[in-house]
């Protein structure tokens, strides 16, 4: 079974550019320490190897009189109370023979640890000889080792110094870097809201505002004018669907609703329970609109059908709607009625008003009386039933007409 593969959440751009800054401020900041702590070092070094050149040669007067004498007792007093200062770790004395005269080393109860002996021996990797003079000569000589102690607790001290600082000059640059890309992410935010927006509830009518960086500013122009040739687009294609509908929908003739409408309509009031119980369907057919025809030709014809259509709505109102089918066929549909009993006086004031005369174009007049059937909405009818009713009925009426018409 194939694994479906699990979509890697995309990091957003204000993170993007956090992650960024943070990388570049610290690998920066570690460049820069990394060049300071060897920079301050290497001076470091130089500083305690001149200070420990200065101190031996302090030293070596101070020693002048007991090597003179060759009184190792005073030599070792003397240097026991220079070396307890801790300016140094280890001395020897020697005279002009080359004998060790004294020596003094400090005390040290606990091992040193790695990094102190490597600061150490990094820092005095060899002990420094002074040759010890009285009236200008040579009298003996002193190597004297430096101490790590002062100069490591120094080191410590100015890393942990150095490093408090880089880490708060980071910080202030990390916050520097976020405010001054909060116009940046903010800029870039409202595009991309507007194109959201656009792309998926269709609003072309959304602008992006202007920005103060050039690029964005004039990215956001650009798509501006898009969005506005969009909207027309849209305007002229709703226009045109408007239209289309409209003709697909109605009767180029009357200007009623046609046969599609009526259907959509019909369905539309059958799935409403509560209101198909007070509606009604008429079916309508012209009684001598073939005679109509014959007679006057098919421009007095139109204008019946016309004349017709507009009676139907003013006859209607509000009280429904009506549909031209084909031909001289025509519906109804009735809705908010309050009795069954509606529908009979409905349809006789139709037909008083369909018997008008209608005026001709000629100076004639022509009257189209209606054969109406009905079919009052039930709980179990179907559009299917109703039609068929009102169809038979309407054919039972223009039977009875056609019937009395001709005992005349």
């Amino acid at each position: 079974m194939n694994k479906v593969p699990v979509a890697t959440p995309r990091p957003t751009f204000k993170r993007t550019l956090r992650r960024i800054s943070m990388i570049s401020v610290v690998i920066t900041m570690t460049i820069v320490w990394l060049l300071l702590c060897a920079a301050s070092l290497l001076t470091l070094k130089q500083y305690a190897q001149k200070n420990l050149q200065l101190l031996s040669s302090t030293v070596s007067h101070s020693l002048e009189a007991a090597v003179v004498f060759r009184d190792a007792q005073a030599a070792h007093n003397t240097l026991t109370t220079l070396g307890r200062q801790g300016q140094f770790r280890r001395a020897v004395i020697f005279d002009s023979q080359g004998q060790e005269l004294t020596h003094w080393t400090q005390d040290t109860r606990a091992n040193p640890g790695m990094v102190e002996s490597t600061v150490s021996h990094w820092l005095y990797p060899t002990p420094v000889s002074q040759t010890i003079y009285h009236n200008g000569v040579a009298v003996g000589e002193m190597q004297l080792t430096g101490t790590d102690d002062i100069i490591t607790h120094f080191v410590w001290l100015s890393l942990g110094v150095l490093t408090t600082c880089l880490l708060l000059a980071s910080f202030i640059s990390l916050s520097i870097t976020r405010y001054l890309h909060h116009g940046l992410v903010m800029a870039l935010q409202n595009i991309t809201d507007v194109v959201h927006d656009v792309r998926t509830n269709r609003n072309f009518s959304r602008r992006v505002s202007p920005e103060r960086i050039e690029e964005f500013h004039t990215f956001a122009q650009d798509f501006n004018s898009l969005l506005t040739e969009m909207e027309e687009w849209q305007l002229q294609l709703q226009r045109r669907n408007d239209s289309l509908m409209k003709t697909a929908m109605h009767d180029s003739l009357t200007g009623l609703a046609n046969r599609t409408a009526f259907r959509h309509a019909l369905n539309r009031l059958m799935r409403n329970p509560q209101q198909k119980s007070h509606c009604a369907l008429l079916f309508m057919d012209g009684d001598n609109f073939k005679f109509i025809n014959d007679t006057w030709g098919h421009a007095a014809g139109d204008l019946v059908l016309i004349e017709t259509a507009r009676r139907l709505l003013v006859f209607l109102g509000k009280k429904g709607k009506a549909y031209r089918l084909g031909g001289d066929e025509f519906a109804m549909l009735l809705t908010g009625l309050q009795h069954p009993g509606d529908v009979q006086r409905i349809m006789a004031s139709l037909k008083a008003a369909m018997n008008q005369p209608i005026a001709l174009s000629d100076g004639h007049y022509a009257t189209m009386s209606l054969s109406v059937g009905h079919a009052l909405f039930s709980e179990d009818a179907t559009p299917e039933s109703l039609m068929e009713t009102a169809d038979r009925r309407m054919y039972i009426e223009k039977k009875r007409r056609q019937t009395a018409s001709s005992d005349e």
